[in-house]
């Protein structure tokens, strides 16, 4: 068994997921995978089993929450030291997943960010404005400068991954990011790239993106700075 699970929540990427596999098959054989099949309503799980992946199956979608939470529990239930979250959609490069695991044990750090912006340069898009209100809302709230606080990944050491299953409001989002650096979590980033989603549409469209960037503040700024 490896130390380090990835952890690959999925619902309704069957056009995507082989491509992901392959990508992680090609930069991190060493590494264990487990794909979360999120109640998927389209080929996804029939796929993986065709494909022979290790996939856990969800009856119904619980979100990205939920999904990550059932990784995260069957990596503590099976001893892993650290997991990495790895969307299933293309956007993530396998090719990081090594660095972070190295820099991790380097900085004996709880948490690891592919980050985007790591040199400071963000452009003016919705997506990149919303990523700069939200690293000032964590930087008021707990003092750490976060330059890419929307990346979805990520890597937690097993300290994190119990917290992660224990805190129901613990989810893989910024908010839950202030509150783990709050309570004395470590968190370091590493350049990385991203690339577009493969196929399919994203539920962050104008509007959704509004409301993510209004409740993601409001919670960094009202409830985490209360806790």
């Amino acid at each position: 068994m490896s130390p380090l699970l990835i952890i690959v929540p999925a619902y309704n990427e069957e056009k995507n997921i082989e491509y992901v596999m392959e990508d992680i098959s090609r930069h991190c054989s060493r590494y264990d995978y487990l794909i979360i099949n999120d109640g998927s309503t389209d080929r996804t799980l029939s796929f993986c089993l065709e494909k022979g992946y290790n996939v856990l199956d969800l009856p119904i979608n619980l979100g990205l929450a939920g999904g990550f939470q059932a990784g995260v529990r069957y990596a503590l239930k099976n001893g892993y030291d650290y997991v990495v979250q790895f969307d299933a959609d293309g956007q993530h490069r396998a090719e990081y997943i090594q660095p972070m695991y190295e820099y991790a044990k380097e900085k004996n750090c709880d948490i690891v960010i592919a980050s985007r912006y790591i040199s400071g340069r963000r452009g003016t898009t919705l997506r990149e404005i919303g990523s700069r209100l939200i690293s000032l809302c964590i930087f008021l709230t707990t003092g750490k400068h976060i330059k890419d606080p929307t990346s979805g990944m990520r890597l937690y050491s097993r300290s994190v991954m119990k917290k992660i299953v224990t805190q129901m409001n613990y989810d893989p989002e910024p908010d839950t990011l202030a509150a783990l650096i709050k309570s004395g979590a470590s968190v370091r980033e590493i350049p990385a790239v991203m690339d577009e989603r493969l196929s399919g549409a994203s539920y962050l469209n104008v509007t959704n993106s509004i409301k993510y960037m209004f409740y993601t503040c409001t919670s960094i700024l009202i409830v985490h700075w209360l806790r």
